[in-house]
């Protein structure tokens, strides 16, 4: 069964926008590689690009991994660490 990229970044937005911090700036599902952006809200630049492997990694734009589709909420408290945002 193939994973369903999309839906995980759809979940990881969802769990990075329940951060008090974060806005999630957009999620281009159509784009190739589908991503979503995600900013700190007192920030401009504080931005981080976010897209999912096919094996369910997320992965940011210079290649940390945040975590896996396994565990989403933790893979968006990593990035909302990264981007010094406070928890959710």
């Amino acid at each position: 069964m193939m994973l369903d990229t999309a839906l995980c970044l759809e979940r990881f937005a969802w769990h990075a926008g329940r951060h008090a911090d974060l806005s999630v700036q957009s999620l281009a599902l159509a784009s190739d590689p589908a991503y979503v952006s995600v900013r700190n809200r007192f920030s401009a630049t504080l931005v981080e690009t976010v897209t999912c492997s096919e094996e369910g990694a997320f992965i940011t734009s210079w290649g940390y991994r945040l975590g896996t589709a396994d565990d989403v909420e933790s893979a968006a408290a990593r990035l909302a660490f990264l981007l010094a945002a406070l928890p959710a």
